[in-house]
């Protein structure tokens, strides 16, 4: 499963990416910004991998250019009518942590929680003394909750409210950064099939009160597009494995 927008690519994480993850989390640029810093084992990160490859937990792989830069997620979906997600990023590279490529894999993230999967509030946790962090997240629409101040692992939320009062101008900025594309595409290959993830996904995209268009590929994959702006959702489009965006129609 892929999800494309403003020119960045979030994979969904696989058994295959485990080594490079751990890899990533072993590091010390990453374990610095972690509140859990000692060494993870490739058993270790198995076992995690089978409490969070569900349809409840959204791991993916951030992806520019071909090149893997980290890691994005939304996890703990609750179904049953708070609409809370817990959310967090991982930047592999510092090369990579002040360009737009985490801001626009975070906007994907809170806007597919926020408007597709209807979700009213998205927490994270920030070490206090991670201020590039806070700064970050605050430009989000995301804010301290109550009686955090004592705590060196903080709790923050976002609402759809504050988020869409932050992020005004950052979207327009990734909009224009993408060629002015809004549209979100969302690819199935023929694992997410095998596993049900699709079949599953697919129920919950057909009953969203947007125009959804859907295409199947030689490749066995299947494809459904729509603008995330839901006051103009009439566009119609295809994405490909090359990332080349056609128009078609049915």
């Amino acid at each position: 499963m892929k999800l494309v927008k403003y020119g960045v690519t979030l994979r969904r994480l696989c058994a295959d990416d485990l080594e490079l993850l751990r890899t990533w989390r072993n590091s010390d640029y990453v374990r610095q910004f972690m509140e859990y810093r000692e060494y993870i084992s490739p058993e270790m990160q198995q076992k995690w991998f089978e409490t969070v490859n569900n349809p409840d937990n959204f791991f993916y792989i951030i992806e520019h250019n071909n090149e893997k830069i980290g890691m994005i997620n939304e996890k703990n979906l609750d179904r049953n009518g708070k609409g809370t997600t817990e959310s967090g990023i991982l930047i592999a590279y510092e090369k990579y942590s002040n360009t737009f490529i985490p801001v626009c894999a975070s906007l994907i993230m809170i806007e597919i929680s926020l408007y597709l999967l209807n979700g009213k509030e998205s927490y994270i946790r920030i070490l206090k003394d991670n201020l590039r962090s806070i700064s970050y997240n605050k430009k989000l629409g995301y804010q301290l909750c109550p009686g955090q101040e004592g705590i060196e692992n903080q709790q923050y939320v976002l609402t759809r409210k504050s988020f869409e009062e932050s992020t005004r101008k950052l979207r327009k900025a990734a909009s224009k950064l993408s060629g002015g594309d809004n549209n979100l595409y969302i690819i199935f290959y023929r694992e997410d099939f095998e596993s049900g993830l699709a079949q599953a996904a697919g129920k919950l995209l057909e009953t969203l009160p947007i125009v959804i268009q859907k295409k199947t590929g030689e490749n066995g994959s299947t494809v459904y597009f729509y603008d995330m702006d839901f006051h103009s959702s009439g566009n119609k489009g295809l994405y490909d494995p090359d990332l080349k965006i056609s128009p078609f129609s049915y």
